[in-house]
């Protein structure tokens, strides 16, 4: 049988600002995003019923429900004649860890269905599905560099954004996103400014000339629940050519940006050396 295969790649906030928590209890938020070069492995074999097999190096940190059935229940539901079929997940990010993992794997499994029935699902209907999954996955579905606003669903693609070298480390500590916006204890959003689109042309100092001034307005309520994403970001910011420590998201993943994957390869070696118990990878930042 054919089986169809998708990256569902991790999501960076290279900035989240909060604007507000709104009325509905989310929050109004603006977040410049960008995708990492790994992921976790995402299969569809079609046949009948549904069904989803969980393996890899984090498979035992889920527990509960799991976006991708969800994903493709709701994608029944708009289409009924939809043939689904068996999803295998390899999980390589840790869970709870910011990255954006349930919803890329939402993402990535909406997209396969896609493919693997012409024409059933339309970008419309794809979207709309997406929006209603999370905030996060309408991002993650198209993957490329955006910039997000509203509680997340609304996503501008951003052109020019240059490609990089990045390592990403996490202590070891899943922090659950809800956790960390309680933390933040945000005061109601008064009023959210249409934001402009930044044009980076390739250039990466322009993206951080952009990203350095904003920050991750979660980060400090995400120490105050998890102290050793401080100690993360003192590790990372120590690097040789580190040049933008951030926390990734809610936590507690955390990342540096360098010129070059090369840069980034040899530091996640040191740095794993110092830290051995700690999740690393180094990869590229997806340029457009």
């Amino acid at each position: 049988m054919t089986a169809f295969r998708d990256s569902a790649k991790a999501k960076l906030n290279l900035t989240l600002e909060v604007l507000g928590r709104r009325a509905d209890g989310y929050h109004e938020v603006r977040s410049l995003v960008a995708f990492a070069g790994l992921g976790d492995g995402v299969e569809l074999v079609q046949g009948d019923g549904l069904g989803l097999a969980v393996e890899g190096p984090f498979a035992q940190a889920l527990d509960g429900g799991n976006l991708v059935t969800a994903a493709a229940e709701a994608a029944k539901t708009q289409a009924p004649s939809l043939r689904l079929g068996h999803f295998r997940l390899v999980k390589t990010l840790p869970v709870a860890a910011g990255l954006g993992g349930g919803s890329a794997d939402a993402a990535a499994a909406l997209r396969l269905l896609a493919i693997a029935n012409p024409g059933a699902l339309s970008p419309s209907v794809l979207a709309e599905i997406a929006s209603n999954l999370g905030s996060d996955v309408t991002a993650c579905l198209a993957s490329k560099p955006a910039l997000m606003t509203g509680r997340g669903e609304r996503v501008a693609e951003i052109r020019g954004m240059p490609s990089c070298g990045v390592v990403l480390a996490n202590p070891g500590i899943p922090l659950a996103t809800r956790s960390v916006y309680s933390a933040l204890d945000a005061a109601p959003v008064s009023h959210a400014d249409a934001a402009a689109l930044p044009e980076f042309g390739e250039s990466l100092e322009r993206l951080l000339a952009y990203a350095a001034p904003r920050g991750n307005d979660l980060q400090s309520a995400a120490i105050g629940l998890a102290p050793a994403i401080g100690e993360v970001l003192a590790a990372l910011g120590r690097l040789d050519g580190a040049r933008l420590v951030r926390m990734a998201g809610s936590g507690p993943t955390c990342f540096v940006l360098f010129a070059t994957e090369d840069e980034a390869k040899g530091a996640a070696t040191s740095l794993l050396a110092a830290h051995p118990n700690w999740w690393v990878a180094a990869t590229t930042l997806g340029g457009s």
